[in-house]
């Protein structure tokens, strides 16, 4: 599965949310919902993490410096990561704190028309970015499913936009129903559930942002199929004989890091394991495009035989 960094699918979701993000606070000025405050905070958290994607695929595309020589591929990884912290802070946890004052001091919801309008523009707003982004996964997402796609993807935007995505368009559900049985009601408290949800919501989403960033953050190893291509490519059976052991690591989401202990013939010279060594690595890089830094260590392959 190849990475991208999904800048269509971010600079969708920022559009959208920004215009939304207006039009919520301006329905809690004219209404009072907290369901509404609590979707417009979510909308700005959302817009600021769209930024930050934005600025980390920027950033990761510096050159590689003496003091970091791999380059700055995994600024990728660690904007996510703080997508994840300012989803859970900004957006979760403040809906739970407005859920949680609505319900204690409830009060009705005024010019339900307001949110109503604003909930049905934003759901359409939403899934309008979300299908941005489900149709810039299904490019390089294969035969994985979504929580498939989710767990692997080593480029950790379109991961990020869909959950947020998901994630909004639940959350408005959750507050449509919110103001709906408020209004039915005449109970402002119906208004405060549907923000405790939200916040809920919110807060397990950027549980699983976090998990999914610290893993890429922490290191992960090639897919299995691009291992497999590795290894098939690394042994011609003449000069290269075997694969003793290998390593992988991505270095960011489009570079890989290759090192591996390969077996060549006894007998061959110094110019003809040069030769074998640069010929693998040719190989592997035209099977594994993102393979850039490869490591090979030429050794005997040793076997024992017990009596």
């Amino acid at each position: 599965m190849s990475a991208s960094g999904g800048t269509k699918a971010i600079v969708a979701a920022l559009g959208a949310n920004l215009a939304i993000a207006v039009a919520k606070f301006v329905a809690f000025a004219f209404s009072g919902s907290s369901s509404m405050l609590a979707e417009g905070v979510h909308s700005i958290a959302d817009s600021g993490n769209q930024g930050l994607l934005l600025l980390g695929g920027k950033k990761a595309k510096r050159e590689a410096t003496p003091e970091h020589p791999f380059g700055y591929g995994r600024e990728r990884y660690i904007y996510g990561f703080l997508v994840s912290i300012v989803l859970f802070t900004i957006g979760g946890v403040f809906a739970l704190y407005e859920g949680y004052e609505k319900i204690k001091h409830p009060h009705e919801v005024e010019h339900w028309y307001w949110p109503v309008g604003v909930l049905v523009f934003a759901i359409i707003a939403e899934g309008f970015s979300f299908r941005t982004a489900i149709k810039e996964s299904n490019e390089i997402r294969g035969k994985l499913t979504w929580s498939q796609f989710v767990r692997r993807a080593k480029a950790p935007e379109l991961p990020v936009v869909l959950l947020e995505d998901f994630g909004a368009l639940v959350g408005l559900v959750l507050a449509l129903g919110g103001v709906g049985l408020a209004l039915l009601t005449g109970d402002g408290v119906w208004d405060g559930i549907g923000t405790i949800c939200i916040g809920v919501l919110l807060v397990l989403i950027a549980l699983v942002l976090a998990a999914e960033t610290k893993s890429l953050l922490l290191g992960e190893a090639a897919d299995a199929d691009q291992v497999a291509k590795i290894r098939e490519a690394l042994v011609d059976g003449e000069t290269v004989t075997g694969l003793i052991h290998m390593r992988t690591l991505h270095l960011g989401p489009e570079e890989l890091l290759v090192a591996a202990k390969v077996a060549v013939q006894h007998d061959d010279t110094a110019a003809e394991v040069a030769r074998a060594i640069d010929a693998a690595e040719a190989r592997v890089r035209e099977a594994v495009p993102i393979a850039r830094v490869i490591y090979l260590e030429p050794d005997i392959l040793r076997t024992t035989t017990s009596a």
